[in-house]
């Protein structure tokens, strides 16, 4: 059966976005389902300020407890809603029922308050509150009555990160620019998306602004120290992400030829992270980082369709950690198919809008 399951990811059938078919979504939409739910094992963000902090994960989140740690959940919920969106046929009673469960007003109020903990206001900044306003957007733009319902759920703690992230960014004087979760540039690129769609000019303006100052002066950037051993997201290309999302095409272009030139060359190439030992919740970051620059390949290749030599690399990436979603060990199962089907479906997008 594991080698079923291995096969149905193999390259041509994922090339492209358009090729996802009921019976892989099936599959994919499973990883979360199975989840989703599984309080344990589980990484806790926590700090503790006395004995009584102590609960356990359900407890304290009983929206987002299963998938490892908190924005795993999150966007495992991502993904299903997604998969749900593409494929209605996928929805089942159960499901829904598991959905409303985890996301009621009951729950959402119990994840806003421990936001509002002494020492835990900044849990999850910024990779955890980017993926829930992803998981917002994808709800609210959701033509279904269960989907509304969840998404009025959920908007109460959507809004107050929203207020976190307009505390906090003027806050920030300097980028983060590692590789990992606390990434200035990832951590901005949902939240953008978010803060247009809803007509937020406060946090759309601030996000521009920040952007522009963090990054609107690098140049040639150095991808060929990239990646570093536990990355699971690429420095450069979150900026290059981000940038394409807040500049008009013509002046992205020009910041673009400054910051990578190289990527203009139809000679450039780049080789997909290689994992070690699947087995370790570090160095399987790598698989992910593999999805993360294939969704910012695909991205930037819409953008400036000059660039389709780029097309290419992303597929490799794609075609390399494909398989391994599904290889039966939880330290990738739990969050590494919501970054493919991400990178997959970026690979037919429309064009990112832009302000």
């Amino acid at each position: 059966m594991k080698h079923f399951l291995l096969a149905i990811f193999l390259y041509p059938i994922f090339v492209h976005a358009q090729e996802l078919n009921l019976a892989q979504a099936t599959r994919l939409i499973h990883l979360p389902i199975k989840c989703m739910q599984q309080e344990y094992p589980n990484k806790m963000g926590q700090v503790l300020n006395d004995s009584t902090d102590l609960h356990s994960p359900k407890q304290l989140h009983p929206a987002f407890y299963g998938c490892f740690d908190w924005h795993s959940s999150v966007h495992g919920h991502w993904l299903i809603i997604r998969l749900l969106k593409e494929f209605p046929s996928l929805k089942n009673d159960s499901l829904i029922q598991a959905l409303h469960t985890n996301i009621q007003p009951s729950t959402i109020e119990q994840e806003m308050a421990y936001f509002k903990t002494k020492n835990n206001g900044s849990f999850e900044r910024t990779y955890g509150w980017n993926w829930v306003l992803k998981l917002q957007l994808e709800l609210d733009t959701w033509q279904d009555q269960d989907g509304q319902k969840l998404a009025d759920a959920l908007r109460p703690l959507s809004n107050l990160l929203v207020e976190k992230y307009l505390e906090f960014i003027p806050k920030l004087n300097y980028p983060i620019r590692s590789g990992d979760h606390i990434n200035t540039a990832f951590g901005l690129t949902f939240s953008f998306d978010y803060a247009v769609y809803t007509k937020n000019d406060s946090l759309q303006k601030l996000i521009t602004q920040k952007a522009q100052l963090f990054y609107g002066n690098d140049q040639k950037y150095p991808l060929y120290l990239e990646p570093g051993g536990y990355d699971f997201l690429s420095p450069g290309m979150e900026e290059i992400d981000l940038m394409r999302r807040i500049l008009p095409t013509n002046e992205f272009k020009v910041w673009l030829k400054k910051f990578a030139p190289q990527l203009f060359s139809k000679k450039f190439t780049l080789e997909p992270g290689v994992v070690s030992d699947r087995t370790d919740g570090h160095l399987v970051h790598l698989d992910g980082l593999n999805f993360s620059r294939a969704w910012c390949l695909f991205g930037l290749v819409r953008t400036l369709p000059e660039l389709a030599h780029l097309e290419k690399i992303a597929v490799n990436h794609l075609n390399y950690s494909l398989p391994n979603i599904v290889d039966g060990d939880y330290m990738g199962e739990h969050w590494l198919a919501s970054f493919a089907v991400l990178a997959l479906f970026e690979s037919r997008m429309e064009i990112t809008i832009k302000n």
